[in-house]
């Protein structure tokens, strides 16, 4: 089984934020953000893709995975009963479908970060596709930015992308 990772940027720096995927392997981040504009610095869809090019990580936005309205609305009140409604009949609709299908063949060749603001899965959309994407043998890791230290220190912890023999694989997981 393959190797897909969830991360939010909730309280992280950018510097901190592309360590952290830098630590992890990651070779794609997809942003499934329904609003790819943000407060915090470093984190717009532009600024952030120029910013992971720099690092060899490539960016893909991935539109159709994006949380609606009324979902984000419900996750903000509180009612997560709600938000999983409404974020699971949108992830029903044919363009989320062929979007899941669309990471899904991107995370069985690289090394895969599904990326959206809150620090916790459990209160985000991306748990959610992450748990979708299980369907086609892709397991889940969520990263946290705030123990980039740790990964760096045990990187033995981190999933791999069972990418295979040879000196590519000696040296991802030598990370």
């Amino acid at each position: 089984m393959k190797s897909l990772m969830t991360i939010g940027y909730e309280g992280s720096t950018i510097d901190d934020f592309v360590k952290t995927l830098e630590v992890a392997g990651v070779q794609v981040l997809v942003d499934v953000r329904a609003v790819t504009v943000s407060r915090k610095k470093g984190f717009s869809k532009n600024g952030l893709a120029a910013r992971l090019e720099k690092h060899g990580i490539r960016y893909l936005h991935a539109k159709h995975l994006g949380d609606p309205k009324p979902g984000r609305e419900a996750a903000r009140a509180g009612n997560y009963t709600l938000f999983r409604k409404i974020f699971g009949e949108h992830l029903a609709t044919e363009d989320a479908q062929q979007a899941v299908r669309d990471v899904a063949s991107i995370a069985q060749q690289q090394m895969t970060c599904l990326m959206c603001y809150e620090r916790d899965p459990s209160t985000c959309h991306r748990q959610i596709v992450a748990t979708q994407l299980k369907d086609y043998d892709l397991s889940s890791f969520d990263l946290f930015v705030d123990k980039k230290d740790r990964y760096e220190l045990n990187p033995e912890k981190l999933p791999s992308h069972n990418i295979g023999k040879g000196p590519a694989a000696a040296e991802h997981r030598a990370l």
